[in-house]
Parts: C-alpha cells; sequence; structure tokens
C-alpha cells in the first residue's frame, strides 16, 4: 500500500509503525443534574492542575518546544476559558462536556483566523484534551515509548509532541491530518525529523507494520517489496554520504558562489546551525520576542537577546526581518481590532508605518546589538507591496547608522515591481512560504488546501524570476529565506533564476551544498528556463529531473 501527503524535509526512514492513542472521544451532551459549584469547581482544578503542569514541562524545555509550552501554558489559565467552562456548567453542561465545547469555540475563532492563528487551534484542542483526561482519571495521548526505534503514526500531533519527540527512538512520522508548514512541521525540519504529513489512509497503517517514509516525495509505503526496501536502503546510505561530507562554503560545480545561510529564530538557533556550516544567517525573526506578551519588550530586552544570538555569527552575514506581525501573528499590543481577513490586512511594514516607535526601538536595539557582537547586520521589512515601503524603511533604517537595508519579496505586487523596490532597497530577499500562499491564494498552514502551497508551481517561479531579473539589472543580491531553499532540486532552480544566497533550516544545508556542486551556472540557468515552461508544479520537477537524466 503505498500513500500520499506533504513531505518535510527530503530524509527517508525505514521502521516499524507505532500508532498514538487515538484522540478522547468527545464527551456526551447529557444534562447534569449534580451539585453545580462543586462541578465547577473540579473543572476548575482540573484546569489549574494541566497549566501547572505545562508550565513545569515549558520550564524544562528549549528553543522552539519552550515556546510553544509556554503558549500553552497561557491558554489553560486565559480566565476567558474558565468563564466559558463555568458558564456551560451553570446551563446543565457536565464539567468535561463543558471543557470540549469552550476549548472548540476557541479553536474554531482561531481557524478562521488563519496562519499562525490556526495553528495555535491545535494547541487549544490539546490543551482541552489533556484537562478533559484529568477530569476522566485516565491518561491523555501521549507519544508512545519504546526500547526500540519506530515510525509514529497519528491522526495529527500538537507542536507539543513534535518538539518532544525523542530523535534517539523516534525515525520519522506520518499524520493523516495536519500541513507541512503548520508549527509541527517547522518543528520537524528544525530536528532534521524526515516526516509526512496530511496522508490520506494514515489511520488504515497497522500497529506494527513495516513502512518507508520519504519526505522527499511526499510518499509512505506500507508493506514495501524487497526492491522498495532495496531502493530505499539506497537512499539513505547517499544521505548518510551527503551528511558526513566535508563542510565547504555554498558553490555550484564551477566554483560560482552561493551563500548558504540559516534560518534561527532565538538564540539556542545559532550554534547549532554553525555547527552545521551555515556562512551566517539569512532570517532571523525577530517576533518570537513578542509573541504572548501584552506589552512589547523593552529596548534593553531586545538588545541582550539579539545580542545572543548574534554572538556565534562575529563577523558574518545577520540577515534580521523586523517585526512580522499582525495577521496570523497578531500581538494584543498592537492589534486591537478585529479583522475579516487579516492574512491580508495590518501586518508586516504596514503596521509598523502606523506604529513607528516600535521600529525605532527594534532598529536602535538591532544596531546596538551589532555593535556589541560585531556581526556585518543586514536588515528587512515584511510584507512589502511596493517602492513607498521600500523608500519608507530604508530611510528610517539610514536614520540608526544600518548600513544594508532590504525588503522581502512575499507579496506578488512586490515581485513584479522589484526593479522600483531595489531602487531603495540594498537587496531584497524572497520570502517563498508566504509568497506561494498569496499567489496561490491558499492559506499556508490549511491542510485542506496544502496541495497549493507549491513553491515548484510555476507561477512563483516566474515571480521569482522576475524579481531575478531586477536584481541582474540594479546590481544588488537576491536571497531566498523561505521553505523552498531547503529543497536540493529546486535550491538549484533558485540559483538559475538569479538568486545568489540560500537561506534554510540548518539540517538542510549538508543536501543543497552537495546537489550545488552537481550543476555549473550553465547547467543551473538552462534548468531553471526549461522549468519555467511548466504547466504545474509536478510538471516542473519532472522537468528538471528529465534535464538530469539527459546530462547522464
Amino acid at each position: 500500500m503505498e500513500l500520499h501527503g506533504f513531505g518535510v524535509g527530503t530524509r527517508i526512514a525505514i521502521g516499524n509503525a507505532v500508532r498514538m492513542p487515538d484522540p478522547l472521544p468527545t464527551p456526551e451532551d447529557v444534562a447534569f443534574r449534580g451539585d453545580v459549584a462543586a462541578e465547577q469547581e473540579r473543572a476548575k482544578a482540573a484546569i489549574k492542575l494541566t497549566q501547572s503542569q505545562i508550565a513545569a514541562r515549558a520550564g524544562e524545555a528549549e528553543g522552539s518546544l519552550k515556546e510553544v509550552l509556554e503558549a500553552q501554558s497561557m491558554m489553560a489559565a486565559d480566565p476567558a476559558i474558565e468563564g466559558l467552562v463555568t458558564g456551560a456548567i451553570e446551563a446543565g453542561k457536565t464539567a468535561e462536556r463543558a471543557v470540549y465545547e469552550s476549548f472548540q469555540q476557541f479553536a474554531d475563532t482561531l481557524k478562521a483566523m488563519g496562519g499562525y492563528m490556526a495553528e495555535r487551534a491545535t494547541d487549544l484542542g490539546d490543551v482541552s484534551q489533556r484537562i478533559r483526561a484529568q477530569l476522566a482519571g485516565v491518561p491523555a495521548p501521549e507519544v508512545p515509548q519504546r526500547d526500540e526505534p519506530f515510525v509514529l503514526v497519528a491522526v495529527d500531533l500538537a507542536p507539543a509532541d513534535t518538539g518532544k519527540l525523542d530523535l534517539d527512538k523516534v525515525l520519522a512520522f506520518v499524520t493523516r491530518d495536519g500541513s507541512p508548514k503548520a508549527h509541527t512541521g517547522i518543528i520537524a525540519a528544525e530536528k532534521g525529523l524526515p516526516a509526512v504529513v496530511a496522508a490520506a489512509g494514515a489511520d488504515d497503517i497497522p500497529d506494527g507494520a513495516l513502512v518507508v517514509v520519504d519526505a522527499a516525495a511526499g510518499q509512505v509505503i506500507v508493506g514495501p517489496t524487497k526492491h522498495q526496501l532495496d531502493e530505499a536502503r539506497a537512499k539513505q546510505e547517499e544521505q548518510a554520504k551527503i551528511a558526513d561530507a566535508p563542510i565547504e562554503p555554498g558553490a555550484l560545480g564551477d566554483g560560482d558562489p552561493v551563500q548558504l545561510l540559516a534560518n534561527v529564530g532565538k538564540p539556542a538557533d545559532s550554534q547549532p546551525a554553525v555547527d552545521l556550516g551555515a556562512e551566517g544567517v539569512g532570517l532571523f525573526r525577530t517576533e518570537f520576542l513578542f509573541l504572548d506578551r501584552s506589552t512589547p519588550p523593552t529596548k534593553d530586552e531586545q538588545v541582550e537577546v539579539y545580542t545572543s544570538l548574534m554572538r556565534p555569527f562575529a563577523g558574518k552575514k545577520v540577515v534580521a526581518r523586523v517585526l512580522d506581525a499582525g495577521a496570523d501573528k497578531p500581538l494584543s499590543f498592537l492589534n486591537d481590532s478585529a479583522e475579516a481577513n487579516p492574512a491580508l490586512g495590518m501586518r508586516g511594514i504596514r503596521i509598523l508605518r502606523v506604529r513607528e516607535n516600535l521600529l525605532r526601538d527594534q532598529l536602535a536595539a538591532l544596531a546596538e546589538a551589532r555593535d556589541r557582537s560585531g556581526v556585518e547586520l543586514w536588515v528587512m521589512a515584511p510584507m512589502v507591496a511596493d517602492a513607498a515601503d521600500s523608500d519608507y524603511f530604508t530611510a528610517v533604517g539610514r536614520e540608526y547608522g544600518l548600513e544594508v537595508v532590504g525588503s522581502m519579496i512575499e507579496v506578488p505586487s512586490a515581485a513584479l515591481v522589484a526593479e522600483q523596490v531595489l531602487r531603495t532597497s540594498d537587496f531584497v530577499s524572497i520570502g517563498t512560504n508566504d509568497l506561494t500562499q498569496y499567489t496561490l491564494a491558499a492559506d499556508r498552514v490549511l491542510g485542506t488546501v496544502a496541495n497549493f502551497q507549491d513553491p515548484w508551481h510555476p507561477a512563483v517561479l516566474r515571480l521569482v524570476a522576475e524579481t531575478g531579473r531586477a536584481g541582474q539589472a540594479t546590481g544588488k543580491p537576491i536571497g531566498v529565506c523561505g521553505e523552498a531553499a531547503a529543497d536540493p532540486r529546486l535550491a538549484v532552480v533558485l540559483v538559475g533564476l538569479g538568486v545568489k544566497s540560500l537561506s534554510m533550516a540548518p539540517p538542510a544545508l549538508a543536501g543543497v551544498r552537495v546537489e550545488l556542486r552537481k550543476f555549473s551556472r550553465e547547467q543551473a540557468n538552462e534548468v531553471a528556463q526549461r522549468v519555467l515552461a511548466a504547466a504545474s508544479g509536478d510538471e516542473a520537477r519532472q522537468l528538471f529531473d528529465d534535464y538530469v537524466a539527459e546530462q547522464g
């Protein structure tokens, strides 16, 4: 049996399937006839205990897992949810049903908002299950523990589940639901853990079955034949050689340099990226310091954290994206009114132009952190739509002594007028996740439209090509900092379209480094032009493979 979904990463894994326990059943909606006050206290006690347990786990965690658990702890402590629960019990619901309905109500609201907030709906579901498990006196569904390595199979994984996976035991995971661009997929990419999500038929994988998980192909083979196993093992051997290859500066086969950089979001990411050969940082997501707060961080707070993150990259390039808030990352101190379609509303540079004091504090903090850490600092603005945004951001950046100020190409309009944007921007960096989302009108974390989240789509590649031509015309560098850069084959195409630097999750660096050296500049340009003629993402991949076969 072969299943298809959406791969995270490019690695391949072979192992026996271990199914995660199914989610708790939906509580029956029966009238509660007992002591309402006692039932309310029972619910409050379960909520408080769950919140303290999650907070304790957050205190022991690091990196992305710590951030996710801290957010879950805040959700469990939200008095608005507790108010809904106690109100539902007052209206005649059992504690279990009241918790279920209250968290579901919040989750539905977040799903309707899309993007980052839709991802948080999964977190809410996880918190709800943990509280209901406390009420029922049963264990919450958890990642199974085994003595032998295994492939985890689940309906879906909460980000907290993904973050705590034991990489010595979990070889890969497969989920029926989810999206490769949601939190779970991002954490898997950070860990270098192969995964296939939104795999139709995953519910039918028997516990203990031998499976092959091919993340690059988005394929799961259940009960593989000897030939399929031999092919999978050969791929694994090839991937092991790539991982052990010498760390060298990124370049094409003829020596034409391609800078290979890391995407980082917190200080803990820096040293592992350096160890894996990152030549600098191509995307420093500064918003991690702003999320889940009622007030913005002070300038001094920012300086300390930015300096800590930058210090391992002393003497190297660090590209910092200023606060990318709004839409899928709403902040209570910024987004004070609901938007019918927040992904198309006030976000990125749009909101910073209104709240310029936040932008100025952040630029001042970044400049001071640069001086303390000794990095080559580049800064860029998210959600730039046209030259007016670029003109504004560059002018403000210059006031703080920032020498390299650029723009992100995430909105199709910016790609179409990239040459105008580059008149004042010193560089541009293409965020392929959002560019794909906006080009194909498909929420990047919504599993139902995950098939549209394909950066190989010719419409997306043509916008990249347009940006590459603008870079050549102006003599200014073009980078890519979206997940597309982590696909070794697509990395070659991007370079052929005029991209000079590629930034990715650090575990992807080795594969991209090796793949680039298989192509000369002429070949990269040729295969890129051939791929542009495709009518679909699948055809684009096939055209790439056909070109490689022709070249021998």
